[in-house]
């Protein structure tokens, strides 16, 4: 019992020690981009885009009219989101004014009277109207695409598709009055009857220049197709405009986005070292096991039970007190009560003192007192056996030599 208790302490004392080892080298917990990033709340990666520029519009016919003629004006407003480093959608609306030529002297936005004669002998009449409606937009940042999400990158590029519809509003003239200029007078604004729907695509170049703020060069293709709801009317060909805006965007928070959270434990300085006390750990694990199992496997050790009751004497002393008989008598009550156990008296002398012949007189005479009186108190012959034994009762040296002289009585 005792060795078992011993190997609990010191396996309790090996784990303490591997505990505080383990937190003498405490675990961190740090972002992971090489594991993709996190998607956002709905609240969160949420802008707002203002842009202006200028646009080139290409319809057919538009090549008689020189090219710094065909520049005008344009803006958009937009509200977005990115969903993630890589993808984001933006809303908004989309004005653009624009400029070309037509073959006939009535239609959308006619400026001029007197026709413009091209090479090939062509009338053309110049015009002007714009264009407004909402417009979608699907957006890919390339950048963090190909070369992963950097928070402090100062530079991005992105690609974005989309579409949307326009309504046409032109200036209305009064082709029935002209002035000395030989302008048609104009007579305010008017929605056209157009159908116009436009798709698009272009890159947006961003340029960082605070943690809300980014400065953009937006590059921007669009093709609309319109549709005349008048009797004989139809889908006129694809116009085509090419516009350059510049523009400014405002970053809501949050802004950042959260990579997976990863346990990284700290590399060991020396490794051979670490190496060799974990194979000395596992050497005394295998020990304190080993010791354990031949302990429990060890049988358990016979208890012998202690005497019913043991009678001392002096030094060459046999005969019995008052107080010797008064607990022979108790033992001689438990004899009778238990007439079927049997019992054996064994009479002691210390080897210290004396000689053979005396110590084993004083021997007999000790165990023979001790049956006589126990018969005498009714305790049949048959149940006590009365022996004497010649080696030291208690072998603790002389100094102890006294209690060495007895009569031990047991139970068989």
């Amino acid at each position: 019992m005792k060795k078992i208790t011993f190997l609990s302490f010191i396996c309790a004392l090996f784990m303490g020690q591997a505990v505080m080892a383990q937190q003498a080298q405490e675990i961190t917990y740090v972002e992971d981009p090489s594991q993709g990033y996190l998607f956002n709340k709905f609240k969160d990666n949420w802008f707002v885009t203002g842009e202006g520029g200028v646009g080139f519009y290409m319809s057919p016919g538009d090549t008689g009219r020189d090219w710094y003629n065909r520049l005008s004006p344009a803006a958009s407003i937009y509200v977005g989101k990115w969903f993630s480093p890589e993808i984001g959608v933006r809303f908004g609306v989309n004005w653009l004014q624009c400029k070309g030529l037509s073959t006939v002297a009535e239609g959308t936005g006619i400026e001029w009277e007197k026709p413009v004669i091209s090479d090939d002998n062509q009338e053309y009449y110049r015009q002007k109207f714009s264009e407004i409606g909402p417009v979608f937009d699907v957006m890919f940042n390339l950048t963090n695409i190909v070369c992963g999400y950097k928070p402090n990158r100062w530079y991005n590029l992105s690609f974005y598709v989309g579409g949307g519809g326009y309504w046409s509003m032109s200036k209305k003239y009064d082709m029935n009055n002209e002035n000395s200029q030989g302008l048609f007078e104009k007579d305010g604004w008017e929605f056209n009857n157009d159908r116009i729907i436009t798709f698009r695509g272009g890159i947006i170049n961003s340029f960082n220049i605070s943690k809300q703020v980014q400065l953009a060069l937006d590059i921007r293709y669009s093709g609309v197709d319109n549709h005349k709801d008048e009797p004989g009317e139809g889908w006129n060909k694809t116009s085509h405009d090419v516009q350059a805006y510049l523009g400014v965007t405002y970053l809501f928070k949050k802004r950042e986005w959260n990579a997976p959270i990863v346990p990284v434990c700290p590399e060991p300085e020396n490794c051979d070292a670490l190496r060799a006390r974990l194979q000395a750990a596992d050497a005394r694990i295998a020990d304190l096991e080993q010791q354990l199992k031949a302990c429990l496997e060890r049988p358990e050790p016979e208890v012998k039970k202690a005497p019913l009751a043991t009678i001392y004497y002096p030094k060459n002393v046999y005969k019995l007190t008052k107080k010797d008989v008064n607990v022979l008598t108790a033992v001689a009550e438990v004899m009778k009560d238990n007439p079927n156990n049997g019992y054996v008296i064994t009479g002691w002398a210390d080897n210290y003192t004396g000689n053979d012949e005396i110590n084993t007189r004083l021997r007999h005479n000790r165990v023979n007192g001790v049956k006589k009186q126990l018969t005498k108190l009714g305790v049949p012959d048959e149940q006590v056996e009365a022996k004497v034994n010649h080696a030291n009762l208690v072998d603790l040296g002389e100094k102890y030599q006294a209690l060495g002289r007895a009569v031990t009585i047991e139970e068989k």
